[in-house]
Formats: structure tokens, sequence, C-alpha cells
């Protein structure tokens, strides 16, 4: 550890919250329908669109029917996705010749993209044609991103209305978040990722002749346009398996930075919208700290551990303070700190760098970064949304304390509400432990382990944490290409993500039909360091109390296996 790595990670972690200031104002005036710098372009393109569909986008959707509008517009998103990548070999765009995908393969990978997960059990090179990629895989990579945008600004008019019944239009909040954030924001990202380095090309790839002579294939996709959306969109899913540790996907250390800030930037950008469409700026600096503090902690306690002698080089006599397996020489232990606390707590999923290879008290904090919710920042606008359903249970929690019934955001916070978050975070912890549970005795899935022992339950523990968190990284030694492992980790992926969101907008529901209270002499100040530091506490025993169990036979229990060898030599 030096005081260069804790800056690079300071510098990382910030500059992410500072960009995404303005943006998030940005983003706010977008859900809001308000003039933006791009109307004179985007107007008439979005009026084709809304002319194509069929939508009015001032008729204003009650929760029900804004809930069943997102569903029926993914349920529609998979079913392409999933024929798309089982006729893959047959259609056109695929001059790797590259076959179908299997049925098991082409259902998890269709769930995984439709749900912002981008968890992958193939290797993008070896695999996806260029049609995949670019038609199904790229698409969902924007509409995924903009489906968890529309569940914020529904959230967010909740907190404004008086006695209201529509939460705005899913198909225009859909579209102008799409229109206006995505794609602008990718062009850019994209043009300054060519410009580093970063290959954009429809070729199937190059030949190189190497030193001995051979001829070696090297793949090529159109690499650039699909990392911007990768990052911005917080999806995760690389063109190719090792992520972006692969030099096609990041090639320096500013195209590093570039992408390490991306990656968190909107999930921060989020945050702000929601405070100003909500009108409630102050009490979402709130929660931005409160998600800065956790994610930074993790970030910190990723790097101390990868800073110290590993034990195994220790016993060996070997004179090194870094464990550098499985991470990129250019980058080295600070970056991949930084990007592995980022990608876990923003669920983003990619990599670069492998999570497997961490110190297990590294590897078992990416694990509980995912546990607390994905809401440091989280996706865009689905980790703003869970973090406002965190808030509701401390102000319950502190409610209790003073029997008084709380209030959010001059909201009354009653038993539906409650029930409702109740409902949405324990999705997680459901799906994930569930899951984990009847792999870890179930031999069929045993034969994809790698590792036995507490790493071989890490590899198992931290698969299904990373579906049903929709994250989408993975400790890369589970072979998961197989009927039970695509089958459950997808069920488990929808299970993340669609519950959550029916409850969510299911609050937002109930509260936009209540009054809008002003605050009174009982009400709790929820902009404080007194709320900051409830709200921490109730994130950390939602996180710790479930998980520590299964972390504690996991990660730590090889921790201690790890100094039992030493101590050994």
């Amino acid at each position: 550890m030096n005081w260069q790595g804790w800056a690079e990670i300071a510098l990382t972690l910030s500059l992410a919250v500072a960009i995404g200031w303005p943006l998030g104002v940005f983003m706010s005036r977008v859900w809001n329908g308000e003039r933006t710098f791009l109307d004179p372009i985007l107007r008439p393109v979005e009026a084709v669109f809304y002319a194509a569909c069929g939508v009015d986008p001032k008729k204003s959707q009650s929760w029900h029917a804004y809930a069943l509008a997102l569903l029926a517009f993914n349920l529609v998103g998979f079913a392409i996705t999933y024929a798309v990548l089982r006729l893959q070999g047959v259609l056109p765009l695929n001059p790797q010749g590259f076959p179908g995908l299997s049925e098991h393969l082409s259902f998890n990978t269709a769930i995984s993209f439709v749900t912002n997960t981008n968890w992958q059990s193939y290797s993008g090179e070896t695999t996806m044609s260029t049609l995949s990629q670019m038609i199904v895989l790229t698409v969902q990579n924007f509409v995924s991103a903009a489906t968890g945008a529309t569940v914020a600004a529904a959230l967010a008019r909740a907190f404004t209305a008086n006695r209201g019944e529509g939460l705005g239009n899913f198909w225009a909040d859909l579209i102008r978040t799409t229109l206006y954030v995505l794609v602008p924001l990718s062009v850019v990202v994209a043009i300054v990722l060519v410009a580093l380095g970063v290959p954009q090309t429809l070729s199937a790839g190059v030949v190189a002749h190497t030193m001995e002579g051979a001829d070696q294939k090297i793949p090529l996709y159109a690499v650039a346009s699909q990392e911007a959306i990768k990052m911005l969109g917080i999806n995760g899913g690389g063109v190719f398996n090792a992520n972006s540790a692969h030099p096609f996907e990041n090639p320096t250390p500013l195209t590093n930075l570039i992408t390490a800030v991306s990656l968190n930037v909107l999930g921060w950008a989020s945050f702000f919208a929601f405070g100003r469409s909500a009108l409630v700026k102050k009490d979402i600096r709130a929660l931005v700290i409160s998600a800065f503090v956790l994610l930074f902690a993790g970030a910190a306690t990723i790097y101390a551990t990868e800073t110290r002698v590993p034990p195994a080089q220790m016993a060996a006599g070997a004179e090194t303070t870094v464990n550098m397996e499985g991470k990129e020489v250019r980058f080295g232990a600070p970056a991949t700190a930084a990007w592995a606390a980022a990608t876990t707590g923003a669920s983003n999923g990619s990599v670069n760098g492998m999570h497997s290879s961490l110190m297990p008290l590294g590897g078992a904090m990416t694990m509980f970064l995912m546990h607390l919710g994905e809401i440091l920042p989280g996706g865009i606008g689905s980790g703003i949304a869970v973090m406002v359903v965190m808030a509701i249970l401390a102000v319950f929690v502190a409610g209790l304390m003073v029997g008084r019934t709380p209030e959010y955001l001059g909201k009354k916070i009653e038993a539906r509400e409650v029930k409702l978050s109740i409902l949405a975070v324990l999705a997680i912890p459901v799906s994930t432990l569930g899951f984990a549970a009847i792999a870890a005795v179930l031999p069929e899935a045993l034969k994809a382990l790698m590792h036995s022992g507490p790493h071989g339950l890490s590899e198992i523990l931290y698969a299904y944490t990373s579906a049903t968190a929709n994250n989408g990284s993975a400790f890369a030694g589970l072979s998961a290409n197989a009927p039970w492992w695509d089958a459950t980790l997808g069920v488990s992926m929808a299970l993340g993500r669609f519950p959550p969101i029916v409850a969510v907008l299911a609050i937002a529901g109930a509260l936009a039909a209540k009054p809008k209270l002003a605050p009174s002499a009982g009400t709790l100040p929820t902009h404080g360091g007194l709320f900051v530091g409830l709200l921490i506490g109730v994130i950390l025993i939602l996180g710790g109390l479930q998980f520590f169990p299964a972390l504690a036979l996991g990660p730590i229990a090889e921790h201690f296996q790890a100094l039992a060898f030493v101590a050994g030599h």
C-alpha cells in the first residue's frame, strides 16, 4: 500500500460522482420532458417512435399499467434475443461461421442481457457472431439500462404527487432515456475509445504470423461501440472472455480510468436525477454519501488485502508485498481494487482482473458489496430505487424506536410500503442462498466446480449472488455452460430483477395516492449525519446478518486455511 494507490482509488471513485452530478441534472430534465440542447435533433426522432408505437407520451399510467408495460416489453425482448441466438448459424453477418447456441445457453444469455445482468456462460470471441453481438446483445445493453431508469423516474414522481394516480408513461420514459442519455453518451465514449486503440470493425479477425513461423487467428469485432454501452449502461458483458482485462477492450491505463469511471457514472447520475425530479436534493445527498462511504470502504478493504504478502509466497520465502495473481501488470493492485469494488457495487459485472484470484477476504468483499443490494450506486435507476427502499426501512426502524408513524420525503410510510420494501430486498437472499444450498449437495452441479472445499463453495455462492444481484461477474473457476447452471442462474437473474421492480412500482403507486405532507416537529430529518449513520447501519445489518454464515463457510474459512498453511511452514 502507498499513497499513490490510495489517490488512484479516490480519484477513480470520486470522478464518477463528480461527473454524475451534471449528468443527473440532464437526466432529470429528460425524465420530466423539459427542454434540452438535444431537442432540435432528437424531438423529431422521438415523435417517429411514438407514432410507430401508437404511444401518447402525455398519457400517465397507473402503477399496474406501468408495470405490465415494462414486463411485456422485456418479455418480447427475451423472445427476440432467444430466437436470434438459436438461429445464429443461419443468419447473416456471421463471418466467423459460428453455429446457433444450445437451448439452455440461449435461455441463460437471453435472460442475462434482458435483465441487465450480462452474465456470460460462454467465451464471446468463440461463440457470438457479429450479428448477435450487435443486434440483440448491444440493443439489450441499451434498453435494459433504460428499463431500470424508468423505475426511478416513476418512483420520483410518486414522491411529488399529491393524491395522484399516475406514475408517468413507461414508453415515453424508455424512449427518452435511450435517445437522449444512453445513445449520445455511448457515441462520445466509443469515439474516444477508438482514438485510444480499441478496435471497431465488422471483420471477423486478422491473421498474425508468430515468431515461431505459425499463423495465429486474432478475432475482432465492433468492440468500441459495445464497450461504451457495456460501461455506461452498467451492463458488463464483454466481447471477449477476459472482459476488460483484454487489451482489445481496455488497452491502456487511460482507457482503464475512462471505463472505470463510465461504469459508475450513470448510477450516480440516477441518484442526482431522482433528487431533482422528486424535489429532495438535500435528502438524496445523504443517500449519495452513504453509498460512497460503503463503496470506498469496500475498495479500501480489497486494496489492503491485495497489498499484503500472500500466505503461500510468505511460506515459500518469496519477496513480494502484492498479490499479482489474476491482475494485469499494466493496471496493478490499486486499479484492480477500485474496479472490483466499483463493478460489484454498481451491478456492472465487468472485470479488469480475475476475482477468483483475489485473496479470500478480497473475494469476500466483492460478494458482500453485491449482498448489500447493488446500491453503491447500483444500476441505472434500479440502484437509487432500491436505496430508497432501504431508506424507507431505515425510517421505519427509527419510527419503531420513538413510537411514531414514519415519514420519508413528505409521505407517510405505513404497513403496505414496509411489506413491499421487505419483498424487494428479500429477492437476493432467498434466490442466492436457496439455489446455492441445493447446488452445494447436487452432484450434477458440483461437476462444474474447479475447486473443492471453501473456495469451491465460494464459486457457487458468487455465481448465484452475481446472477440474483444482476451483476454478471464471476469466480471464473465455475464452468457454468451446463443445463443445471444455465437454467438456475437464468431463473435467479429473473428473480433478482422483476419481483423487486414490481414491488418498487407498487410502492410508488401507494405513495402517489397519499397526500404530500409538510415536515413537522416530529419528522425525522433525512438529510443529516444521523440519518446517514442509521441508513448505513440498516444496509450493513441486512447484508451482514443474511449472508455472514455463508461467507464464513466460504471465503472466511479459506482465509484461515491460508493462515494455517503459513503457520505449518
